[in-house]
């Protein structure tokens, strides 16, 4: 027999009875995730914003960590990050994405599949001038992913860095940081149902617009 470990792993949820019908969802997936992220902000979710970005490293291996949705447009997705680190250069190597918003308090989840660009540097350098200023600090301080000697070398890359735009409210954009756009080719919402017969509706781009269906649990 199979030793569970600790004791969460066999605990048991009831996942609601608030269905997902056919024809509820906007024709445009893209309108829905806006919405679903709308209402998870209202309904009090940490971090409403916040995916699971999965790449494949330029040595084809598969990568996930949490990134934020900081844009959405008829175009995609946008989130902002340095093109130097594992996800930006796995980005600029295999540009193929999947995303997931795990909201778990709404029994809610949405999984997208599709392709990421690097976005206009005009749109870049807009973005980076709304961070707040220690944001725009760190963003020059630090070299994404690399390695470090010690938190003290890295606070001194801080130190360094406000001195040199010292008196300047905003810094400019690094050259190697600046946004993504995740362009979606299929989009899957989920809803969690009593008894694991959880609801899933999926949308798929084609010649024509965007197509839905419904799939199995």
């Amino acid at each position: 027999m199979v030793d569970q470990g600790p004791d969460a792993l066999g605990k048991r949820q009831d996942y609601g009875s608030v269905a997902l019908e056919d024809g509820v969802l906007s024709a445009n997936p893209l309108e829905q995730i806006s919405a679903w992220v709308d209402e998870a902000d209202q309904a009090g979710v940490y971090e409403p914003n916040a995916m699971v970005l999965s790449t494949i490293d330029p040595d084809g291996l598969p990568s996930s960590r949490t990134v934020l949705l900081r844009g959405i447009d008829e175009g995609g997705l946008y989130f902002y990050t340095d093109y130097g680190s594992r996800k930006g250069l796995a980005l600029l190597a295999h540009p193929a994405v999947s995303v997931v918003f795990p909201w778990y308090t709404q029994h809610r989840q949405i999984k997208i599949f599709g392709h990421a660009a690097p976005t206009d540097p005009e749109v870049s350098d807009a973005y980076f001038a709304s961070r707040p200023r220690g944001s725009q600090v760190s963003a020059w301080a630090s070299d994404q992913s690399h390695t470090i000697e010690s938190r003290e070398v890295l606070e001194a890359k801080v130190r360094e860095i406000e001195a040199r735009f010292e008196g300047e409210d905003v810094l400019p954009r690094p050259e190697r940081w600046g946004g993504f756009l995740i362009e979606p080719q299929r989009v899957e919402f989920w809803a969690g149902r009593t008894s694991r017969l959880h609801d899933r509706i999926r949308f798929e781009k084609t010649s024509e617009g965007w197509a839905s269906t419904r799939l199995q649990p």
